[in-house]
């Protein structure tokens, strides 16, 4: 399927790995495709940005949805002097980029893999076949947004909604956006 994908539909995969690892979450979810498709400069981002969607703005909604737990070690660490971005880089520049991603007690090669979840694997399954409803041959980053939209639920759906976007509307303006 992925020699299907554009090369801005590319970027977005590739770019949602990115988010993630810089989120340090365990797993590419809806949330970080929709942050990658904000990181473009395309048209189907121009569409998303007529509804005040922006990358940084998404990326503050959806920070809203972390617990203050999450935060919790880093600030108790912080209160003691330890700066954990520092500690970070240090541990790269001894063992190499990536070092504190990989697996306990395995050294990583490299920026680790992030695995898609369930649902963000559902997105791109969905982009295909929105591809298909639209007879096109290939899967851009518009469809990857209308996927997101079909899919419904996630964390992507849930910023949307939150942000007041009426979906209806966007999809239509999405799809006009994508055609030919």
């Amino acid at each position: 399927m992925f020699e299907r994908f554009t090369e801005e539909a590319r970027e977005t995969v590739i770019g949602a790995q990115v988010e993630a690892r810089q989120l340090r979450d365990e797993r590419v979810g809806t949330e970080h495709l929709l942050l990658a498709l904000l990181a473009q400069d395309t048209p189907s981002t121009a569409v998303l940005s007529r509804y005040g969607l922006t990358h940084d703005s998404v990326a503050e909604t959806l920070r809203g949805y972390r617990s203050p737990a999450d935060d919790l070690d880093a600030d108790a660490l912080t209160t003691l002097g330890i700066d954990l971005d520092a500690v970070r880089d240090r541990v790269e520049a001894t063992f190499g980029p990536g070092a504190l991603d990989g697996e306990p007690g395995r050294r990583a090669a490299g920026p680790a893999h992030v695995p898609f979840s369930p649902r963000a694997r559902k997105v791109l399954e969905l982009s295909l076949r929105e591809a298909l409803a639209m007879r096109s041959r290939t899967i851009r980053d518009g469809h990857i947004a209308l996927g997101l939209l079909r899919e419904g639920q996630g964390l992507a759906m849930k910023a949307l909604h939150d942000r007041g976007v009426d979906l209806v509307e966007l999809r239509r303006d999405l799809t006009a956006a994508l055609a030919p």
